[in-house]
């Protein structure tokens, strides 16, 4: 039995529930929310579509109990709304995903949940690394979908250039989901050649892909206000290499011992989460922006975190 939850049944967790039922990848499936109504609603509308498809899921609801043999949890909530004014920040999130990893994390720890967890909660980084403190599970077993669409979006692009298929492009972005993010151009290639060698012959601006690449969550969230496809993509492929043992090479968010925090990085997932992490020569350019980027998470982790637990103490002391 391949056993899934989700918490948080938005935009995200709906797409990926929808993803594994209708490609028959989920035997059981477990919709967690806190808007009953929403979960119930997406329950039915699943199970509504069961009769025409090729494979059976059984699905249940707001059960935290389920977790105790479920095998991959997604955690996907957030306040989609917290982005609408902030100019490409994804911190602003950081107060909400903050506050839910709170509540829920006791939840998940009590089910006694041992399986693997994958977030895709903003800022992507901290939430992870909040997530698997508060809950207490392994750096293994809980791992984001951090630069895993970043490298998606930069394989988009880079193919347009060359007219191929965005899978003919390899390599890494690394660093934060967010705006100190990078792409490392060593270790790209197309059609099996390195990007930098085809920098002149082909009037390449780099920085500008880059940039592009950076930037592709934002003009889908302008346009329709969130995004959902290629990120829920993203989140299913990474559970099916955990079910299928895969020994997947991919950029994730995963500890790095070298930083001391959750930073998107080339990694191996297997059976039990991250396998290991994958250390590449990178140029002294890129290993400065990588330095850099995990930088940023650890100072903004840092100091959205006393920030949030002053409010959270501030609002204690308030009398009733």
């Amino acid at each position: 039995m391949r056993k899934y939850a989700i918490i948080g049944v938005g935009h995200v967790g709906a797409t990926i529930a929808y993803t594994l039922v209708c490609k028959g990848i989920a035997d059981e499936l477990i919709l967690i929310d806190t808007n009953a109504g929403k979960a119930r609603a997406e329950q039915l509308d699943l199970q509504d579509a069961q009769a025409r498809l090729d494979s059976r899921t059984i699905i249940k609801i707001n059960d935290y109990s389920e977790l105790a043999d479920t095998d991959i949890l997604f955690i996907t909530s957030g306040n989609i709304h917290a982005l609408d004014h902030a100019s490409g920040n994804r911190w602003a999130e950081f107060e909400y995903t903050k506050t839910i990893v709170q509540e829920i994390a006791p939840k998940v720890k009590a089910s006694g949940f041992n399986g693997v967890a994958i977030d895709t909660m903003n800022p992507c980084d901290a939430i992870t690394h909040y997530f698997q403190r508060a809950t207490g599970l392994s750096r293994a077993q809980v791992f984001g979908t951090g630069t895993f669409l970043d490298t998606a979006r930069m394989q988009k692009v880079v193919a347009e250039v060359f007219d191929c298929d965005p899978k003919n492009v390899s390599g890494y972005v690394y660093g934060e989901h967010g705006e100190s993010q990078f792409s490392a151009w060593s270790t790209v290639q197309v059609n099996g050649i390195p990007i930098t060698d085809l920098v002149t012959s082909h009037h390449l601006d780099l920085d500008a892909l880059e940039a592009e690449a950076r930037h592709g969550g934002w003009a889908v969230h302008s346009g329709k206000g969130y995004t959902s496809f290629a990120i829920a993509t993203c989140a299913v492929k990474l559970s099916e290499a955990v079910f299928a043992n895969a020994r997947l090479a991919c950029p994730v968010s995963a500890y790095s011992d070298r930083f001391g925090t959750y930073v998107g990085q080339p990694a191996i997932i297997g059976r039990d989460g991250v396998e290991s992490v994958t250390t590449l020569a990178l140029t002294a350019d890129e290993e400065a922006k990588f330095q850099n980027s995990a930088n940023t998470i650890i100072e903004k982790f840092h100091a959205f975190d006393d920030v949030l637990d002053s409010k959270t103490a501030s609002a204690q002391r308030k009398p009733a």
